[in-house]
């Protein structure tokens, strides 16, 4: 490989690419919705699943999931909370803005495995938003796929995310929507409780299934001994970790989970990959 090729590579991987918030939209108390555009409208080639470092001057860089599809061109979208500085001055920034990216980083959900199979979709909380990319991939390539179920667990109505997208996936009858809060409010009309109160009711064929789970950390344990009372198999389920990922191309361990960097290996993982490995679950 030329030096010429090598610096070329390094320069993809480590200099953030400036680019422009091209809509914004509030979703709740915490989280934003943002378009973001690429010079040339070029679009960012991720797998659902992926995520890109942020950065902005003066306040650092965080790694954040892509949550549209690579269906989408001309532009990617994130959704952010509002948890630290750097997200603290993207919630206050408008469109027009500039902002740095890197990425797409990580391994994504193999979309070409999953095709011919029946899709279960699990997201607690924000971790719906990586999963809105799969989803939004399956619906665009409705045919390739078996049945779309979702289930999607909040702490309050407040907090569900993709308002408008939520009422669509309720009304399509492409879809098998199941939602639910742990705290209902007295206009909720919907089930109450954690989200594994979502998965003993649904009638899935084992074999075909392919299960996608994002959450909180503490989900996955419920999350996995529910799959499991169903007798989903194990070669069928994927997580994504999450971990406090830095660099996004595996130089400082931040994301380091024993031999396993998430930011390379993950953050999307076949499960067999880590149920032995200590830590990761």
């Amino acid at each position: 490989m030329s030096i010429a090729i090598q610096n070329f590579e390094a320069q993809e991987l480590y200099y953030p690419e400036i680019a422009e918030i091209s809509a914004v939209k509030r979703f709740t108390a915490k989280e934003k919705w943002f378009e973001i555009t690429l010079p040339g409208g070029r679009s960012l080639g991720h797998q659902p699943g992926q995520f890109v470092q942020v950065s902005l001057f003066g306040a650092g860089e965080a790694p954040i999931s892509v949550t549209s599809s690579p269906t989408k061109k001309g532009a990617f979208e994130l959704c952010v909370r509002e948890v630290g500085m750097l997200t603290n001055v993207l919630h206050s920034l408008e469109t027009g803005s500039k902002i740095g990216i890197r990425g797409p980083f990580g391994r994504g959900f193999d979309v070409e495995s999953f095709k011919g199979k029946d899709i279960l979709i699990i997201g607690g909380g924000i971790g719906i938003v990586p999963l809105r990319s799969l989803i939004n991939y399956v619906i665009d390539n409705r045919k390739d796929f078996g049945r779309l179920i979702i289930a999607y667990g909040a702490k309050s109505p407040d907090e569900l995310l993709y308002p408008e997208e939520l009422v669509q996936w309720e009304n399509s009858k492409e879809i098998e929507y199941h939602v639910t809060v742990d705290q209902g409010t007295p206009e909720w009309k919907g089930n109450t409780g954690v989200i594994t109160t979502l998965i003993p009711p649904l009638d899935l064929d084992l074999e075909n299934t392919i299960a996608a789970v994002v959450g909180p950390p503490i989900m996955y344990k419920f999350v996995l001994m529910s799959l499991k009372t169903k007798r989903v198999p194990d070669e069928n389920i994927y997580m994504s970790l999450e971990r406090r990922m830095k660099c996004g191309v595996g130089k400082c361990g931040h994301c380091q989970i024993n031999h396993s960097y998430v930011c390379q290996e993950g953050p999307v993982y076949h499960y067999p990959e880590i149920k032995n490995l200590q830590e990761a679950i």
